[in-house]
């Protein structure tokens, strides 16, 4: 416990940098090497061996959130030069080629390299780098320097916690039923109503903060739409971290990684955060709409 605690302490300080540095290019930094450290925890628990497989696949898991926005580089380089440059190829074009160079890499040593293999690092490198990128799209979502982008990316980091945390007391408290025991035998379904709750509950103390300190204040309309739309985001967190739950027992590991000692790994931290910041970003379209 006093391990988890420690590890939570440090998060906090570099959420605090993090944040402190949101409109510079430290806050693309963090989130692509999150994403790079989340590809080879994945490829590895995989057990993925081909080596050209897993250095393309952490590089480009790397590259993919630096696309997310063209004032990621703000304000070391101009949102107009940038937008020339990630313009001048369609972003398909490289995913094609990643691909295709995947399963080039499986015909050179198909002795020892399976196509399970190639679908698996396709979601680590590719996949699971499109939802780090959604933070700096929902941090652009509203236009570079508008703080209700930052907002957003709370609004889905306190929905996965706080649903986390109100599940984990709740289900301690008034858990009596299963919600997956196969999967995960410690959730319940009275936690997970709990966490639902509690993550509403934060989520409607944050609107109030936000609105109080911020100098561009959410409408009425769109309270309602994000507190409406708060639970259905919430469950779905749920069944992100459910869905990591599977691939670790797919994997037969019980962390993805150890880089947070006592927490596991980059993926551990944000199997809900995966589904709840891409889900807040299909809601800022009606919400800025």
């Amino acid at each position: 416990m006093k391990q988890r605690v420690l590890t939570a302490a440090a998060l906090l300080v570099l959420l605090a940098l993090v944040v402190w540095q949101i409109y510079t290019p430290v806050f693309i930094a963090v989130i692509a090497i999150f994403s790079a450290i989340a590809a080879g925890e994945i490829m590895r628990c995989a057990k993925v061996s081909n080596k050209f497989l897993l250095v393309v696949g952490v590089i480009a898991a790397f590259i993919v959130p630096l696309f997310s926005s063209e004032s990621i580089f703000e304000p070391i380089i101009p949102t107009y030069t940038y937008l020339k440059f990630m313009t001048a190829v369609p972003k398909s074009a490289y995913v094609i080629v990643v691909v295709i160079a995947y399963f080039l890499a499986m015909l050179k040593d198909y002795e020892h390299t399976k196509f399970e293999d190639v679908a698996i690092t396709i979601v680590a490198s590719l996949l699971v780098p499109s939802g780090f990128a959604m933070f700096g799209v929902l941090r652009d979502t509203t236009g570079y320097g508008n703080q209700i982008g930052i907002y957003l990316i709370f609004f889905g980091l306190i929905t996965a916690l706080g649903t986390d945390v109100g599940a984990q007391l709740g289900g301690m408290k008034f858990g009596k039923t299963k919600m997956s025991p196969k999967i995960s035998p410690k959730k319940t379904i009275e936690g997970a109503v709990c966490g639902i709750i509690f993550g509403l509950i934060l989520n409607a103390v944050a609107i109030l903060l936000y609105n109080k300190l911020s100098d561009f204040g959410l409408t009425t309309k769109q309270i309602t739409i994000l507190l409406a739309a708060e639970p259905f985001i919430a469950f779905l967190g749920m069944m992100g971290d459910l869905t990591a739950s599977v691939l670790k027992r797919n994997f037969d590991v019980k962390d993805f990684g150890k880089i947070f000692p006592g927490h596991g790994g980059v993926m551990d931290r944000f199997d809900s955060s995966l589904f709840t910041i891409p889900l807040t970003f299909v809601v800022s379209i009606f919400l800025v709409g």
